[in-house]
């Protein structure tokens, strides 16, 4: 084919073949631009290679720690590696508090929302969630948000089996309480970060927790480990904690106290046993309780430990330390004697009175038929100061040092203040308040041959130094006249244990509301068992019962089951041959 040569116009000027135009008569074409303007402009685009490079070359050699942490900061992650919790046991070695390994589950929402919606619904319902919860955590605008805390190892397999992208686990424990409620509020609790809440789970949180490590790694835009960096800390496990709780007597406790409150239909109760030889407390429980497994609805009352937390009027029970005080100090004997006749004694403007006259009665009658007027009469022959070292040094309205959280110290007022009325109606346990721990502790003195000693939590294994508050003349004179207390004639016969001397002394008080006194009861029996070789104080409090308010009908036998299958437990071998317990139709009431 023969190749035509350009066509041209009539001025002699080039036509595009195809278009026809002339392109050299375009005006723009035709401008004489400055040879200046075009090196500047090479020159611009030159220098700004090289700048290019140069950093380039910067960013490259000098400042490669720089693009590092760079970018380690948007993949690198440091792990947590969490401690295991360590045990709560009782004495014999009794797991009470374990960790359980689970699984947290989370999502990164902008990958989860693509995924089907069958799978989204599965999921929702192996979280235990609606589908319209599960929405609403994953509307997030978060590269990360918690679904749910604290998984079941077999529901969290089920979740990573649904394969959604963006759906993730993480390893974390789960305490594991095996007693339930029954030992509630002597374990406590912890939260979801398993960090102790309440009772020993709280007291103890530095040796229970141990120490968390840690880990940097690498992580893909999913959350997904694709390299393991370094280690930064070893985890260290918390150390296991042993109580001085014995699981077997705690659940003699819990079950005799709840037959007691169910019985009286009372508003609460609480219970204490310790070991008068080592100051171990052996068991401690409270109604209401909780069980710390399931945590999903609690009340205030539920969780309050009304043994080291709650004060009341201890009533008579406290009239052993008034006469206590009066006999080594010498103004009394077991035989003195005092008229209480005619049931009846006014103090200033204020009248006392027994429940009723007895007439003359010897400073042991005065503890078995609990006197008001003859304790009364015997405090105010005494200095107030004397009375307020006696129920100081006991550790009344002193702040207890238990090692257990929430202890209350009470109330006694300061001496210098004390009319003659306020004296005397301290001697016999009002205008004074005792939580139920105190009052536990403050007998070891009669069972100890007059000293005091420390409470514990935790086992002990080194014998105790005590504090001498009484002769032990004085505390062996006590015994035996707490031991009356529970015999035919005193006001406690429903506290007898078959096989065992015991003894103690009845409490009954008013509570006080608002600043008054009102017609609600608190009724307390402590005892000690047995007499012979003291091994176990026991006090118990019922709140509130109906029907009957005095502390030896209704507390009364409350102590004496505990004693007699505590003791038993331990092995202690009878000391009375006595098995034919006589409990009179009509038992004396104390006086209030």
């Amino acid at each position: 084919m023969t190749k035509m040569p350009p066509r041209t116009n009539l001025t002699g000027a080039r036509v595009a073949a195809s278009k026809g135009v002339a392109f050299s008569s375009n005006p723009i074409l035709q401008v004489k631009l400055p040879a200046w303007r075009s090196r500047f402009v090479l020159f611009v685009l030159f220098a700004a290679f090289v700048a290019l490079v140069l950093r380039a070359l910067w960013l490259q050699g000098v400042s490669t720690d720089f693009l590092q942490k760079q970018g380690a900061s948007r993949y690198a992650r440091t792990l947590e590696m969490p401690a295991t919790r360590g045990k709560i046991l009782d004495r014999n070695g009794q797991v009470l508090a374990s960790s359980v390994p689970v699984k947290a589950i989370w999502a990164i929402p902008d990958d989860v929302q693509g995924a089907p919606k069958d799978k989204l619904v599965q999921l929702a319902k192996l979280l235990d969630m609606s589908d319209a919860e599960l929405r609403k955590k994953l509307d997030s605008d978060r590269s990360f948000v918690y679904l749910k805390r604290q998984v079941e190892q077999d529901t969290a397999d089920k979740i990573v089996k649904l394969g959604i992208p963006g759906i993730q686990t993480r390893k974390e424990y789960k305490r594991f309480y095996p007693e339930g409620e029954v030992m509630a509020h002597v374990v406590g609790f912890t939260n979801i970060e398993d960090a102790g809440q309440d009772g020993m789970e709280l007291s103890a949180q530095k040796t229970l927790a141990g120490v968390t490590g840690s880990r940097r790694v690498i992580k893909d835009r999913l959350g997904r480990v694709v390299e393991d960096i370094e280690s930064i800390r070893e985890p260290h496990d918390g150390r296991d904690l042993t109580l001085s709780i014995d699981s077997k007597i705690q659940y003699i406790a819990f079950t005799q106290l709840k037959e007691a409150v169910e019985k009286y239909k009372a508003k609460a109760g609480g219970i204490i046993v310790v070991d008068a030889k080592t100051g171990e407390v052996l068991a401690m429980a409270n109604l209401p309780s909780y069980n710390p497994n399931d945590r999903s609805v609690l009340t205030g009352a539920q969780l309050r430990n009304r043994v080291v937390t709650d004060t009341f009027e201890p009533g008579s029970t406290l009239k052993p330390f008034t006469v206590a005080l009066a006999l080594d100090t010498h103004r009394v004997t077991p035989s003195t004697v005092f008229q209480t006749a005619p049931g009846k004694m006014t103090i200033g403007t204020a009248t006392i009175g027994d429940s009723h006259p007895h007439g003359p009665l010897t400073v042991a009658q005065i503890i078995e038929k609990s006197s008001n007027i003859g304790t009364a009469k015997i405090a105010l022959g005494m200095p107030a100061e004397e009375m307020w070292e006696m129920f100081t040094t006991v550790g009344f309205g002193q702040q207890p040092k238990f090692g257990f959280p929430g202890a209350v110290a009470g109330r006694v007022r300061p001496y210098k203040s004390w009319r003659p009325i306020e004296q005397a109606t301290m001697s016999y346990g009002h205008g004074i308040s005792v939580s139920l721990i105190q009052l536990a502790h403050a007998y070891l003195i009669f069972a100890r041959n007059g000293d005091i000693i420390p409470l514990s939590f935790t086992k002990v294994t080194d014998s105790p130094i005590g504090q001498r508050v009484i002769s032990a003349d004085t505390a062996l004179q006590m015994r035996r006249m707490l031991e009356t207390v529970v015999a035919p004639g005193g006001t406690a016969p429903q506290a007898q244990v078959p096989g065992y001397r015991v003894g103690g002394k009845t409490g009954t008080a008013y509570k006080i509301e608002n600043g008054k006194y009102v017609r609600k009861y608190v009724a307390s029996f402590t005892g000690i068992a047995p007499m012979s070789d003291p091994r176990l104080i026991i006090s118990v409090m019922i709140d509130e019962p109906q029907g009957q308010h005095f502390g030896g009908p209704v507390a009364g036998p409350v102590f004496a089951n505990v004693a007699a299958n505590a003791l038993r437990a331990l092995n202690v071998p009878p000391d009375s041959s006595v098995t034919n317990i006589i409990i009179p139709k009509e038992p004396l009431e104390e006086s209030m």
